[in-house]
This record gives structure tokens, C-alpha cells and sequence, in this order.
């Protein structure tokens, strides 16, 4: 009886790429077998000098965008022509102001002055420069000078007075509020995004203090946050549009 041969296990061909090359530095470690990097945006961001990857700051959703811009119309609408929402604005400050101490909101609510602002965006901006970050640093000061140029025309529009000073006029937006927003946003975006919280619990007290003072209404601060939205996403949008073109300036810490 003829017997039937008995199949051989395949042999490894020699020019084969291996998928895990032996004695690497841990085992199961991918490597391509012709040397070449890996085709993915990762490996090709570069790191930071920690050994961080490189990020820019992160742009807001088009909804949040949206709902700003939707919101800083309507309230300044209704500042115009002092519709209703602008009377219980005016009804709900004069509830809140001088609720607390003065000493206390008025702290609060230097932290939206310039010499005190400004000084921490600097900073940040001297940083972003050393760490090599030029785009990110241009973009941030353009959106510190920016809130002037849109604030003081608004102001000067709406012409709305003040809750302690009837008499005065040009007190929407805030203009403490924007400088708070944008300085302290904007310096967190250079230096590092886990200081966002920080940012934005500076923001709120700025806020919380104007009103509490009497120095603004509430929406005059509302309206400020939505501007001041808007200033930091096109700030955001053309760092991250220059990193796209460019890799000078756009490495920074996470």
C-alpha cells in the first residue's frame, strides 16, 4: 500500500518583512522593516524640550461660536432699545450690588485692570517667545489689541449708563471683563491648557465683581464673555491655519 506523503510545515521565506523584529529594546515593539517611520500624525508632531508633543490652543466648536454671536446680538438689541431683557438686567443688579463687602469687589474686580492684565499676558507672551512659540505669541497680542477696537466703538453705540452713575454713559460691554478674558485665556493657551480652569475662574471673579460693585449690569458682562469668545477662537484659528502651513512657532506645551 502506497502511503501518502505527509505535508511539510512552510518554511519562512528569508526576504520576508517580519512584523516584531527580534531583540528589541521590549518585546512585541511594531517595527517596519525598511527603517521608514510610521505614517501617522503623531509620529510626526515634534515634542516640546520635556519630551511633550506639541499642541495649539484649542478652538471652540461652531455651535459655542454660534450661540455667542447669536447672544451678542440680542443682548445688545436689547440694550438699544432697553427692551425687557435689559430691564431685568437692571432689576437683577440693583438686587445684587454691594450685596458683599466693597473692599472684596472691588478686588475682584481689579483683576480685569490693565496694569494688572496685561502684565500676566506679557509674561506669558515673553515665554511662548524663549520656548520658540512666534505665531502663538503674534496671535495672542493681536487679540489683546483687538478688544479695545471692538470694545470702545460698542460703547460709544450703545451709550447704556452705568448702575451707580445714571448720569455717565458707555458702560457696554465690559470692557474689564474682555481684558480679563482674553489676557488670562490667552496666557494659559501660551504657557499651558491646564491652566484654563485658572483662566476661567479669573474670568468669573472679574465678572462676579464688576457686578457686585455696581461698576457694571450683568449683561454688560454677559455680552463681554461672548465677544470675547469670538476674539479668542479667530486667535486660535490662525495660529492652528499658520501651523498648517508652518512648523516654526507651533510646538508648545500640552
Amino acid at each position: 500500500m502506497r502511503e501518502t506523503p505527509r505535508a511539510e510545515p512552510p518554511q519562512p521565506r528569508p526576504h520576508r518583512a517580519v512584523a516584531h523584529t527580534t531583540g528589541a529594546s521590549c518585546s512585541g515593539t511594531p517595527h517596519r522593516s525598511d527603517g521608514r517611520p510610521p505614517h501617522t500624525p503623531r509620529g510626526a508632531r515634534q515634542p516640546d524640550p520635556l519630551g511633550r508633543p506639541g499642541t495649539t490652543p484649542p478652538v471652540p466648536g461652531r455651535p459655542a461660536l454660534f450661540s455667542a454671536l447669536v447672544a451678542l446680538v440680542v443682548v445688545t438689541w436689547q440694550v438699544l432699545v432697553h427692551g425687557p431683557l435689559a430691564r431685568l438686567d437692571e432689576r437683577v443688579s440693583r438686587a445684587l450690588v454691594d450685596t458683599v463687602p466693597r473692599p472684596l469687589s472691588e478686588l475682584a474686580s481689579d483683576l480685569g485692570n490693565m496694569t494688572v492684565a496685561l502684565p500676566v499676558l506679557a509674561c506669558a507672551l515673553a515665554y511662548a517667545v524663549w520656548r520658540g512659540r512666534r505665531l502663538a505669541a503674534l496671535y495672542a497680542g493681536l487679540a489683546m489689541a483687538a478688544v479695545p477696537i471692538l470694545v470702545i466703538p460698542l460703547k460709544e453705540w450703545t451709550a447704556r449708563p452705568g448702575p451707580l452713575e445714571p448720569w455717565a454713559h458707555g458702560y457696554y460691554p465690559s470692557g474689564h471683563t474682555a481684558t480679563a478674558a482674553v489676557a488670562y485665556f490667552g496666557a494659559a493657551f501660551l504657557v499651558s491648557n491646564r491652566l484654563i480652569p485658572v483662566a476661567a475662574v479669573l474670568t468669573a471673579v472679574t465678572g462676579t465683581g464688576l457686578v457686585l460693585r455696581g461698576y457694571h449690569w450683568p449683561l454688560d458682562v454677559l455680552a463681554s464673555l461672548c465677544l470675547s469668545l469670538l476674539v479668542l477662537a479667530v486667535s486660535s484659528s490662525c495660529t492652528r491655519r499658520s501651523c498648517s502651513r508652518t512648523a516654526t512657532g507651533c510646538t508648545g506645551p500640552s
